[in-house]
This record gives C-alpha cells, sequence and structure tokens, in this order.
C-alpha cells in the first residue's frame, strides 16, 4: 500500500474546527479612495479588510469615481458607499461625521497629493477629508502618484506634517508609473497597507500596550558544508502568528526569524538569523528588556561537529558519514526584571508528556506542546492543535484552530503572569 501524505487540502470536513480568530472582528475601517489608476487596488484591499473581519465603510471622492464605481465597494464591503458631503445614511448626523467618530482607523489608499495637501492643511472640501477632521482615530496613508509629484518638496512637507501629527506612512514602492516613468510612486501592496492598518488599531488600543514581547519563528539552519545544510521542516508559521497576534495586541514586538516564505510583518522589529548561535546571540540581549519571550522558533538540537569549508564532492562515494554535535539549551539564560516566558515542544506521540520536563528546565510559565503527527496539526498547515502545559503536571488541551487563534490562547495565558508582575512591582515602589 502507498503511504498516505497527509496535507492541508486533504483534512476531512468531519474533522471539527475551532472559529478561526479574526484579526479586525467588529472594528470599523473608514476606507478612503482618491482619484488616481490605483483606485482599482482598493477593491482589493477593501475586500481584505473585509476578510479580516472589519466593518469596511467606504468614501470616495469625486475624482474616484472616475477610475472605478461604488458599486464595486458596495458589493465588496455590503454597505453603503459615501461620495458626497452632504450624503445621509443616518438620522443623527450626515454621513462624514457618523463615519468619522465612529471609526477605529482611517485608510487612505490610494492617496493623491491632493488629497495629502488638503488633510495636511484641514481643509474639508469633500466627504474624505471631513471624515479625516470628524475622527481620532488613527490614519493610515498610502500615497500613489508620479515619482515627480511624490519627490516634490511640497509633498515631502505635507507627509511630514502628518507623520508629526501621528499618522502612519505607507510606502509608496518604486516602479512603472501609469506616466512611463519608473520610480517612487506606485501604491504599496494592499496586505501590506491591510497588515499597517491592524498595527495602527492595536497600537496603544490593545492590552498588550506598553508590553514588549519576544518571539523567535521558523527553523535554524546549521551548516554541513558551503552549500549543504541541516535543518528542519519548521515553516515559521506559528511563531509569525504569535507575532502578529502581539502586535494586533497593541505590544511592541520583535521578531527573530530564520529565512521563511512568509511575507515580513508589519509594525514590528524583525531580526533575520539563521543559525542557532544567531538565533541565541540575537534573543538574550533582546530579551533583557522584553515582558514576555515567547520561544516559537523550532531550534536544532544538533548541528555537524566539523563543518567543512569547501563542498564536498560526491566522488563516486556509495554513502556519507557525517559526525553531529547536541547543542545545549540556552532559553533558561534568557533572563530580564520582568521576562516571562513561553516555550514550545513539537514532539511526536504522547507531546503533552514529553513536554511537562520542559517547563521547569526552561524557566518557562507554560509549555506549548503539539503532536506534529496529528492531523492538521504542526509544520505547514495553517492550523495546529496544542495542549498548553504548566509546572505543576497540569494539561490543558486546546482544539484544533487557526494557528493566529492558538497565538491568541497562548497570549492570553501569560497575560496574567505579566499583570501579576506588574502589581508586585508597583507595590514594590509604592
Amino acid at each position: 500500500m502507498p503511504k498516505t501524505v497527509l496535507t492541508q487540502s486533504s483534512i476531512s470536513a468531519d474533522v471539527p474546527m475551532h472559529p478561526d480568530t479574526k484579526p479586525l472582528e467588529d472594528r470599523r475601517v473608514v476606507l478612503g479612495v482618491t482619484g488616481s489608476i490605483a483606485a482599482y487596488k482598493a477593491a482589493y484591499l477593501a475586500s481584505r479588510l473585509h476578510q479580516l473581519g472589519a466593518h469596511v465603510n467606504v468614501v470616495m471622492t469625486e475624482s474616484a469615481l472616475e477610475f472605478v464605481g461604488p458599486a464595486t465597494f458596495a458589493a465588496i464591503t455590503h454597505l453603503p458607499v459615501s461620495t458626497s458631503l452632504w450624503q445621509r445614511s443616518s438620522e443623527s448626523n450626515v454621513d462624514h461625521v457618523e463615519l468619522g467618530i465612529r471609526a477605529d482607523c482611517v485608510v487612505i489608499a490610494p492617496a493623491t497629493a491632493n488629497t495629502i495637501a488638503k488633510i495636511a492643511l484641514g481643509i474639508t472640501d469633500d466627504a474624505l477629508t471631513a471624515t479625516v477632521l470628524a475622527s481620532d482615530a488613527p490614519i493610515v496613508v498610502a500615497p500613489a502618484m508620479d515619482a515627480d509629484m511624490f519627490a516634490s518638496h511640497q509633498t515631502q512637507d505635507n507627509l511630514s506634517v502628518l507623520r508629526d501629527a501621528g499618522a502612519t506612512i505607507v510606502g509608496p514602492e518604486s516602479g512603472h508609473l501609469a506616466s512611463g516613468l519608473v520610480g517612487a510612486g506606485r501604491m504599496s501592496d494592499p496586505d501590506d497597507i491591510a497588515d499597517e492598518t491592524r498595527y495602527a488599531i492595536g497600537k496603544n488600543r490593545g492590552d498588550f500596550a506598553g508590553r514588549s514581547v519576544v518571539v523567535t519563528a521558523g527553523g535554524t539552519v546549521e551548516p554541513i558544508d558551503p552549500v549543504r545544510v541541516i535543518t528542519n521542516r519548521s515553516t515559521g508559521k506559528m511563531g509569525y502568528a504569535v507575532a502578529e497576534a502581539a502586535r494586533d495586541r497593541g505590544a511592541t514586538v520583535t521578531l527573530i526569524s530564520t529565512p521563511t516564505a512568509l511575507r515580513r510583518p508589519a509594525g514590528m522589529n524583525v531580526v533575520g538569523v539563521e543559525t542557532v548561535n544567531q538565533m541565541r546571540d540575537a534573543t538574550l540581549p533582546a530579551s533583557c528588556n522584553a515582558d514576555l519571550l515567547v520561544m516559537a522558533a523550532a531550534v536544532s538540537d544538533f548541528r555537524v561537529t566539523n563543518p567543512e569549508t569547501a563542498k564536498i564532492k560526491k566522488n563516486d562515494k556509495d554513502r556519507l558519514t557525517l559526525e553531529f554535535e547536541t547543542i545545549s539549551d540556552w532559553m533558561p539564560d534568557a533572563v530580564g526584571e520582568r521576562l516571562v516566558k513561553v516555550a514550545f515542544a513539537a514532539e511526536t506521540g504522547d507531546a503533552a508528556k514529553k513536554a511537562a520536563s520542559k517547563v521547569t528546565s526552561k524557566g518557562a510559565i507554560f509549555t506549548v506542546a503539539n503532536d506534529i503527527s496529528e492531523l492538521g496539526s504542526g509544520f505547514g498547515y495553517d492550523t495546529n492543535r496544542v495542549d498548553v502545559v504548566t509546572a505543576d503536571g497540569s494539561i490543558e488541551p486546546l482544539p484544533r484552530m487557526s494557528k493566529y487563534a492558538v497565538a491568541h490562547a497562548i497570549l492570553d495565558r501569560a497575560l496574567p503572569h505579566l499583570r501579576q508582575l506588574s502589581k508586585s512591582e508597583m507595590a514594590e515602589k509604592s
């Protein structure tokens, strides 16, 4: 019989799924669309924000209507689109006042030089600029214009005004422009803008606001020779999910990651490493002033004792023998005045039982154990099924759910420990 290989697509629909956690669940995002050829990209951005759980209210300028119709956005968001300064969809206020008051974030993408100038100067002659002025929500601006217009000192001065006022400026990117020129002026990727929106909403508003979180992710890589390496099957998805969840809850995040195929998350400091020693040298100093360390990376247990400095030639050999040495565990060396630590343990069979001994040895408050041979769990999947194992041996099994939902479950269980430390510090000061 051929061996059955389980993939994400082969998971049976009969396996129960835990409801997914959406990063922007019930958040209200005003998406301002202005008169740029990049307006068509705003349709994808509206869809992406909607998929992330947000209620997306689209406000279009008169010029934007020349590029894309309001029916497109209404179909995507299932909400009416505002196109006029005097439009009224509620009995209490005209739209721009109502939308501005209720918004958790105002995103302007694409943002033309004209709209950027008007916002910087406080001019409110259309529905979008009036909405911005009526709101105290964070603002995300994604410029899109010709390279010369973007480079002009007027546009740069206006962007500086917005930055000084606390707005997040995303991009623009360099590339081929509608004018035929090549330069900086292309609207940033909608996924990157959506990511910055999550960061802007979570910053200073979440229950991790003011806290510093360090997360490790990916599988470390140890050299065999200049061409070959030994590594593991980790994709980094779990670590990235923890980092994004912490960012979405307002934390200042440092993500220490090995090379992955994942998109670089916005709103955090990403440190690239490869080997175990490089990860250790990046993690230990970053943890000194951190509140929480989550070691989600799959750190190698072994490395080649004497890696070759030149490529090993086959030379008609039938086999190659390599000598490996054990890599010592350095997680216990991560210390700080307020540091709370969470460990991970990827096992095959009896994961929770095997992880119990690691809690105390690593100095962790608990270990997140997952059986990578279990359906829908472990490397490569977007889902995970884990057990939370504490120092007293108690085991809390969690249902299979998205890795982002697992990340929030981990942060939920770490938060009481962080709050207890904060109370103890306050008591000492008093």
